[in-house]
C-alpha cells in the first residue's frame, strides 16, 4: 500500500494509541512508514526503534508524550512497514531518509528520541543535521566508530549481550538458519535482554517476528550491522570537523548494556545530561514508559530529566546551556 502523509492508513489497528495514525511518506528516494499523533500545535518529537523492533517499541511511550507532543515513530528503512532497499544502511545515508521523512510529515525541526540502531542512526543525524534538532536522547546502545567496542568480550557473563554483532556480520548464514525461526530468535532477544521478560507478550513477539520474516524483511535488519564498518567510518569523518553542541540526553538503565550512556559520549558532545532507569534492561521504552517519557519530557522542558516520581537518577555530566 502506498499513501501519501495527507491521507492515512486506518486499516491496520492501533491499540491503545486513540488519535494516532498511520502514515507512509516519500523520504529521500524511498517509502517510510510512520505513525504519528498526539497534540497537533506542540513541539514534535520524531522516535526511532532498534533490531529487532519496529515504531512498536514506543507504543507505551506515545500515549504518555500525546497531551504536550506532537509524537511522530518511523520505521527505519527495512523495519516494519517500511520499504526495505537492496543497499545503503550505513547511519548517514538512513539518517537523510529519516530527516527527509521527518520533514515531509511536517516537522522540518524536531527533538528526535533513539533507542538501540535507532541511536546510530539518531547519532549520524545529529552530526549532518543539528541545527534542525532542538535535543536528542539515545537510549542504551553503542555507537559505531564513537562508543561502540571493536572486539566482543569472550567472558559469558557479557558476551551473551554483543555476540550477535558477529554472527549478524557472517554472510547468508544468519538467514539460512534463521529462517522460519524468526520468532523463536526474536523471543530469545526480547525476554533475555529484558529485566523482566513478561515486559513483552505473544502479540508483541508475533509483531516482530512477522516484520523479520516478511519478504527481505531480516536481511534488512542485518545490513545495519554489515554496513557498521561504514557508519562508524562516517561517523570519524564528520567528528572530526565537529561535535555536537546540542542538548544530549544519554539514557541507560539499572540492568542494560552501556551503565552511562551521557559519560560515553561526553567527548564528542559538549551538553550531555545522564539519567538512569531503574528496574529496566536493555529494552527501556517497553520495560519503564512512564520513567521514559517523565525523562523526555524533562528534557524538553529544559527541567529536571527524571521527572516527577519515577525513581530515575539524573546527573549532568557537561556543562549545560538553556534549551529552546
Amino acid at each position: 500500500m502506498s499513501v501519501s502523509a495527507d491521507h492515512p492508513v486506518h486499516g491496520l489497528p492501533l491499540h491503545g494509541l486513540t488519535g494516532f495514525t498511520h502514515h507512509w511518506v516519500d523520504a529521500g528516494g524511498i517509502r517510510l512508514h510512520a505513525v504519528e499523533g498526539g497534540r497537533p500545535t506542540g513541539p514534535a518529537v520524531v522516535l526511532l526503534a532498534g533490531f529487532p523492533q519496529t515504531w512498536r517499541a514506543w507504543r507505551k511511550v506515545m500515549p504518555h508524550l500525546a497531551d504536550r507532543f506532537r509524537v511522530i515513530a518511523i520505521d527505519l528503512p527495512g523495519q516494519g512497514h517500511s520499504e526495505r532497499p537492496a543497499r545503503g544502511y550505513d547511519t548517514h545515508t538512513v539518517a537523510a531518509h529519516v530527516h527527509a521523512a521527518a520533514t515531509a510529515l511536517g516537522a522540518p525541526t524536531y527533538w528526535l528520541a533513539a533507542h538501540d540502531i535507532g541511536a546510530w542512526v539518531a547519532f549520524s543525524l545529529a552530526l549532518n543535521h543539528e541545527s534542525d534538532l532542538h535535543g536528542l536522547a539515545l537510549l542504551d546502545a553503542g555507537i559505531p566508530g564513537v562508543t561502540l567496542p571493536d572486539s566482543i568480550p569472550t567472558d559469558p557473563a557479557r558476551a551473551w549481550k554483543t555476540w550477535h554483532f558477529a554472527f549478524h556480520l557472517v554472510p547468508d548464514l544468519p538467514e539460512t538458519l534463521l529462517a522460519d525461526r524468526e520468532r523463536e530468535y526474536v523471543s530469545w532477544f526480547l525476554r533475555a535482554k529484558a529485566l523482566d521478560p513478561g515486559a513483552f507478550d505473544d502479540a508483541d513477539l508475533d509483531h516482530y517476528a512477522a516484520a523479520l520474516a516478511a519478504d527481505g524483511g531480516l536481511s534488512a535488519s542485518l545490513a545495519y550491522y554489515r554496513d557498521a564498518a561504514e557508519s562508524a567510518r562516517r561517523n570519524h569523518e564528520a567528528l572530526g570537523r565537529r561535535h555536537l553542541t546540542l542538548p544530549v540526553l544519554g539514557m541507560s538503565s539499572s540492568h542494560g548494556s552501556i551503565p552511562d550512556m551521557a559519560a560515553s559520549l561526553g567527548p564528542w558532545a559538549d551538553n550531555t545530561t545522564s539519567v538512569v532507569v531503574p528496574d529496566a534492561g536493555h529494552f527501556i521504552p517497553d520495560e519503564q514508559p512512564e520513567a521514559v517519557a517523565a525523562a523526555l519530557t524533562g528534557f524538553i522542558a529544559g527541567g529536571d530529566p527524571s521527572g516527577p516520581s519515577h525513581g530515575v537518577t539524573p546527573s549532568r555530566s557537561r556543562s549545560t546551556r538553556p534549551v529552546s
